[in-house]
C-alpha cells in the first residue's frame, strides 16, 4: 500500500512538472514560430519558406504550428501583424501627441521606423514583397493595405501640419510622401541586397540625417536664417 501511494505520489508530482512546462512552453510558442518565422521569410523569401522548416526552427511539431496558423499565407499575416503594424500604431500615437514643429515630427518619425524596423530583421520583409508581390497578389494586398497605406497616411499627415502651419511650402502631399518614403525604404532593401559585396558600407545615420536635410530643405516655405 505505501508502494502504491509512493508510485501515485511520484506519478502526480511527475505530471503537475509536466503540465507546467507545457503551460509555460504554450505560452511562448507564439512568439516563437513568428520569430523563426520572420527570420525564414527574410532568409528564402516567401516562396521558399516551408511550414515544416519554420516548425523545426521553433523547434516544435508540424501539428503544433497548426494549432495556431492554418496556413503559409496566415503565417505571413500574423508576421506583419505582430511586427510591422505596431511600428505604425506607435507613429500614428507620436503624430497625435506632437505639439512641436512638423520638420520634428518628421525627422522623429522617420528615425523611428528605421530603428524599430530598418535596422532590425523586420527590415527584410520591404524586399520580400518588392521581389515577391507578381506571384502572391493577396499576400501584397494584405500589407500594402496593412503597412503601405497605413505608412502613407501617417507621413501624409505631418506633411500637411507643416503645410498648414506654414513651415512647407503647398506642394503636393501624395508625391512628398513618396519622395520622403523611398530613399528609407531602399536602405533598408540594400541591406537585404547589395551590402555585402559594397565596397563603400552606407552608414545610416549619416544617410538618414542627410536624407531628411535635403528633403526638409526642399520643403521649407522661406530660406533658412544664416548661421
Amino acid at each position: 500500500m505505501g508502494t502504491g501511494t509512493t508510485r501515485k505520489g511520484g506519478a502526480s508530482a511527475r505530471t503537475v512538472r509536466a503540465e507546467g512546462r507545457w503551460t509555460r512552453r504554450k505560452d511562448a510558442r507564439p512568439a516563437e514560430l513568428l520569430a523563426a518565422a520572420l527570420d525564414l521569410f527574410v532568409e528564402r523569401g516567401y516562396a521558399g519558406t516551408r511550414l515544416d522548416d519554420v516548425a523545426s526552427r521553433a523547434g516544435v511539431s508540424k501539428g503544433t504550428l497548426y494549432l495556431y496558423y492554418s496556413s503559409k499565407e496566415e503565417l505571413f499575416k500574423a508576421v506583419i501583424r505582430e511586427g510591422l503594424v505596431p511600428v505604425y500604431e506607435h507613429g500614428e500615437r507620436m503624430v497625435d501627441a506632437h505639439s512641436g514643429s512638423a520638420e520634428d515630427l518628421i525627422r522623429n518619425l522617420l528615425r523611428a521606423w528605421w530603428e524599430m524596423i530598418g535596422a532590425t530583421n523586420l527590415g527584410g520583409i520591404p524586399k520580400l514583397m518588392i521581389a515577391e508581390s507578381g506571384n502572391f497578389p493577396e499576400v501584397t494586398r494584405f500589407y500594402f493595405d496593412e503597412v503601405v497605406s497605413r505608412g502613407r497616411k501617417l507621413v501624409a499627415r505631418a506633411v500637411r501640419l507643416g503645410i498648414e502651419s506654414g513651415e512647407f511650402r503647398d506642394l503636393p502631399v501624395d508625391q512628398i510622401v513618396r519622395l520622403m518614403l523611398a530613399p528609407v525604404m531602399l536602405m533598408a532593401v540594400w541591406r537585404y541586397s547589395f551590402a555585402f559585396c559594397d565596397t563603400t558600407p552606407l552608414d545610416p545615420d549619416s544617410y538618414l540625417k542627410l536624407h531628411v536635410d535635403v528633403l526638409l530643405n526642399g520643403l521649407r516655405a522661406t530660406e533658412p536664417a544664416l548661421a
